[in-house]
């Protein structure tokens, strides 16, 4: 977790990296309605950042690219994030926070998700709180699903509806490029149209050494919402097969609930040259490009800086 100063005021700021699926499966459904997961998440060095810097009250501020795309104050999952942890906790301390949103909302990448860990991660740290492990983790999944894996920030196996985490085996160093084509997708329709019998949980405890040996076990696996979400939005397809086109290209696929898809690469270049030939090819589309992180809190240490 960053720490700066400005004007003598500690900051505390973590990054809020975008979680990916490297797999998803959905092995059933439970009798509330939810649906029970397997997944690989992993997460990439591309995200939103969190600053919190203390203050009488708590408050947001959210600016970057998607700012105007998601909601603010108290609607915003970061806020109900820093009100149910102050309430957990007891802290009698307030907060300034600023989040620079990057990544698309309602994209299957958890950004909201992501935001919300990464606050409760820089809130703990400001107000120096302490919450016994289970009762953050419970706290977290009352968020929602994928608050607990990016509240963890380490590659992990996610079963259940969320609360079920299992690190993962140390993931080969790798680079990966994300696209969107700019095209929310509700992720309760994307569920409501799923068919067919269920998958089996397909966990791994293999290291693999090389991100070519990570792309073949993935090819064993796969998303079982892409077809889904592809009836909701075709131009899903037309990003998978522009990512498979791509040079060095070793495994393309969806990411959650759609729509954004994903390539990994072995080379740092060969994901940056990728990315650069989409954006010429498709401008409407968000393209980036980035490494595969097994341990997200790293990315705290290369946080962006602050914007003014």
């Amino acid at each position: 977790i960053g720490t700066g100063s400005e004007d003598g005021d500690a900051v505390v700021r973590v990054a809020a990296p975008a979680k990916v699926n490297l797999y998803l499966h959905v092995v059933g459904r439970q009798s509330d309605g939810y649906h029970r997961l397997d997944s690989l998440v992993a997460f990439a060095g591309i995200g939103d950042t969190v600053e919190a810097r203390a203050a009488g009250d708590i408050s947001l501020t959210i600016e970057g690219p998607f700012a105007a795309s998601v909601p603010a104050g108290e609607d915003n999952l970061a806020m109900r994030a820093a009100r149910a942890l102050a309430e957990a906790t007891g802290a009698d301390a307030g907060a300034d926070i600023r989040l620079v949103k990057r990544l698309p909302p309602a994209s299957g990448i958890g950004g909201g998700s992501a935001d919300a860990a990464a606050t409760m991660r820089a809130l703990l740290r400001l107000w120096n709180a302490r919450l016994d492990p289970r009762a953050l983790a419970a706290l977290a999944l009352r968020l929602g699903a994928d608050v607990p894996v990016c509240l963890a920030g380490r590659a992990a196996f996610v079963g259940g509806i969320g609360d079920e985490l299992q690190y993962a085996p140390a993931l080969p160093a790798a680079s990966i490029v994300l696209a969107n084509p700019g095209m929310p997708v509700p992720t309760a329709e994307v569920f409501r149209r799923r068919a067919g019998p269920y998958s089996s949980a397909a966990r791994f405890s293999e290291t693999p050494e090389t991100a070519a040996r990570l792309a073949a076990l993935l090819k064993a696996r796969g998303n079982d919402l892409e077809g889904p979400a592809r009836a909701i939005c075709p131009a899903i397809g037309d990003v998978l097969s522009a990512l498979a086109r791509q040079p060095g290209a070793l495994i393309t696929r969806m990411s959650g609930s759609g729509a954004t898809c994903f390539a990994l690469f072995a080379e740092a270049g060969a994901a940056t040259e990728a990315a650069f030939a989409l954006v010429r090819a498709q401008p409407r589309w968000w393209v980036k490009a980035g490494s595969l992180e097994s341990d997200a809190t790293r990315l705290d240490r290369r946080a962006a800086p602050t914007v003014h």
